[in-house]
């Protein structure tokens, strides 16, 4: 027995080991999500959590410029594609609240190029993507242009002022299409006077301090600290993958994911926009038969284990980027990478997954036995690790993912969705399951 008063050697190594922090081990298990990429012979991406209105954890995972050897960094700066639609979309609607223009003006009224198609088009069209309007990417496509050419604002409204015919009547559908963004930041350069770039340094990015932000108009001009894009090469490695749009309003935003923390700050505090337009912005657009769609102002509205989210992704040449909200939960994830292969929105999830257990909604209630007489076969949905997975004695295990409430993703041809039911005292009844050929295939629950 030791001295009376008298530490132990235990007891003294236990003093001086220094305890790891919670914030440590849990950005520890964020590293590991992009330990893939933390190299300097691969591109990568930046990450930054926004919690409370503040960053709680930002890093760079491998290179921004492989050539150079230079790393991806907070700080870096990249091209961050249809994530810009929100921006546009704020644009225009302090625009309108300020009366420099109506959500129901006709774009003709403001950009008389566009065809006379027999039916109106409304700006709140272009903005919900209900207008009916061709995408202007694949008409590009399907007219000989390669998405590595120079596309200018000047292209893409030549070739609308072209057209014939619309998908289908304005407010009769939702499809995406970048047209009517495009259209969306003429009218603010007409409106303001200003050219788009101009008007949103001086309304939005400089009030928020957004400091290495910019829409890019001009695919000659040097930008200092500049990711650069890649694809991955089929034998091994990368290669370039070569960006020279100089238009705006559908995409074109460079910037940070500190500038998108400030970005992001802005929809609680109402530095810009203030309460009225921001809480315009989260408006869903409505069919003409009443149908509400998951789309708002250049925001998707969705879920996550039960949580409200509201956000975007972008795809543009060999960036990808990814901005999540959590708006109950005042917790953010964004994501910039500049390679093809990457997919920020499922990590952006993962990332969430980490830092918001606590908050999601037990999925034991899924777990169980699921037979489909059809098949005569039988599937075991489990937790394991805090993620649902669906077991099949012939097959390997499937992780599904969470999408809309009660609808998991799977990570497979063969098992592409599962929609699990309920009856009405809200008890699991079975689920449907969806493949690539194969549709709402029901098992029931044993």
């Amino acid at each position: 027995m030791p001295e009376t008063g008298r530490e132990t050697e235990a007891e003294k190594t236990r003093k001086r080991k220094p305890r790891t922090s919670r914030r440590a081990l849990l950005s520890a298990k964020v590293d590991a999500l992009f330990a893939e990429w933390d190299k300097p012979d691969s591109p990568g991406a930046a990450l930054a959590v926004v919690k409370n209105g503040s960053v709680i954890y930002k890093r760079g995972y491998g290179s921004a410029n492989l050539e150079y050897g230079i790393p991806i960094a907070p700080s870096s700066i990249f091209h961050i594609a249809s994530v810009s639609k929100q921006f546009t979309t704020m644009a225009v609607a302090i625009l309108a609240q300020g009366g420099k223009l109506s959500l129901d003006d006709e774009v003709r009224v403001h950009v008389p190029e566009v065809p006379d198609f027999g039916k109106p088009i409304i700006l709140r069209h272009l903005i919900h993507h209900t207008s009916g309007l061709r995408d202007q990417w694949e008409l590009l496509v399907m007219a000989g242009w390669r998405m590595d050419d120079v596309i200018t604002r000047a292209h893409i409204l030549k070739m609308v002022s072209r057209q014939k015919e619309l998908n289908f009547d304005p407010g009769e559908e939702h499809l995406y299409c970048n047209t009517g963004y495009t259209l969306l930041a003429e009218i603010v350069e007409r409106v303001s006077g200003q050219s788009f770039r101009e008007w949103t340094e001086a309304n939005i990015f400089k009030p928020l301090g957004m400091t290495r932000t910019h829409f890019h108009d001009d695919h000659e001009m040097l930008v200092k600290n500049r990711a650069y894009s890649y694809a991955p090469k089929k034998a091994g490695g990368f290669k370039k993958s070569v960006l020279n749009y100089a238009n705006v309003g559908a995409t074109s935003l460079f910037t940070t994911v500190e500038d998108l923390a400030r970005w992001v700050r802005n929809f609680e505090s109402g530095r810009v926009g203030g309460p009225a337009v921001l809480k315009q912005m989260h408006e869903q657009g409505v069919l003409n038969n009443g149908e509400k769609i998951g789309y708002a102002f250049g925001l998707a509205v969705g879920q996550h284990r039960g949580l409200r989210t509201v956000g975007h992704g972008g795809a543009d040449a060999g960036y990808r980027s990814a901005l999540t909200r959590f708006p109950d939960q005042r917790f953010a994830v964004i994501i910039l990478s500049n390679l093809s292969a990457f997919d920020p929105g499922r990590l952006a999830y993962r990332v969430a997954d980490i830092y918001l257990s606590d908050h999601y909604k037990p999925l034991t209630e899924f777990t169980g036995d699921y037979y489909s007489e059809e098949l005569d076969t039988t599937y075991t949905i489990e937790v394991r690790d805090s993620d649902l997975i669906a077991r099949h004695s012939r097959h390997d295990d499937v992780h599904l993912s969470p999408g809309k409430a009660d609808e998991f993703e799977g990570d497979c041809g063969w098992l592409q969705q599962i929609r699990f039911t309920r009856n009405n005292r809200k008890r699991m009844t079975g689920f449907r399951l969806t493949g690539g050929r194969v549709r709402n295939l029901w098992f029931e629950r044993r």
